[in-house]
């Protein structure tokens, strides 16, 4: 890049921390409705929710819910705080260790997760690529992409500093459970329909 004399201009990206984005929130800089997320120091427009995106969300949610009841909280597009890495991505579903206080005190953090759940049609690269490589630095032990477009899930397991170790796809009519619930057993259909 140059500038109107020819010379060269270096652009440099403007990285934030946790406490700075908080406070654009609380400022109004942010707005309640801006579907924004913090990853990794940028702040990153998340794409529009289609009705695809949006059912297969609240089916999970129904799933969880129903099945799990009292064993875990059930943590639908909110945030989860990743402070090692300056991030406060928004998963779609996340299935939580019960707290008396539901994380009124403070948003829950990797070692509080026992499931990820990323729904993805639009998002699919972005949440390979940049999301779940974060999931597995922070310790996040299992992390499900659904991927519409595919009519598949991933199965991440075995996180470490170079991603997940472990990808499985289950096929159709296959059975599969998280490893935190082992007695939860689902197939593609229940996610899907």
């Amino acid at each position: 890049m140059a500038d109107e004399e020819g010379m060269a201009v270096t652009a440099r990206l403007r990285r934030f921390t946790l406490d700075e984005y908080h406070r654009m929130g609380e400022t109004g800089i942010l707005r309640p409705d801006d579907r924004v997320e913090l990853i990794e120091g940028e702040i990153v427009e998340m794409s529009l929710i289609g009705s695809r995106h949006a059912s297969t969300v609240s089916r999970v949610n129904q799933l969880f819910s129903v099945r799990l009841n009292t064993r875990a909280v059930v943590w639908v597009q909110n945030p989860l705080l990743v402070v090692r890495y300056q991030s406060e991505p928004e998963p779609d579903v996340t299935l939580l260790v019960p707290r008396s206080d539901f994380y009124a005190a403070g948003h829950p953090e990797p070692p509080d997760v026992r499931l990820l759940v990323e729904v993805a049609d639009s998002s699919l690269r972005y949440d390979r690529r940049t999301k779940f490589p974060l999931y597995a630095r922070s310790g996040v032990a299992e992390a499900w992409l659904i991927d519409l477009d595919a009519s598949r899930l991933e199965i991440h397991r075995d996180p470490s500093e170079a991603g997940y170790g472990s990808i499985r796809i289950p096929r159709p009519g296959e059975t599969f459970a998280p490893v935190t619930f082992p007695d939860l057993t689902l197939t593609l259909r229940d996610l899907l329909g």
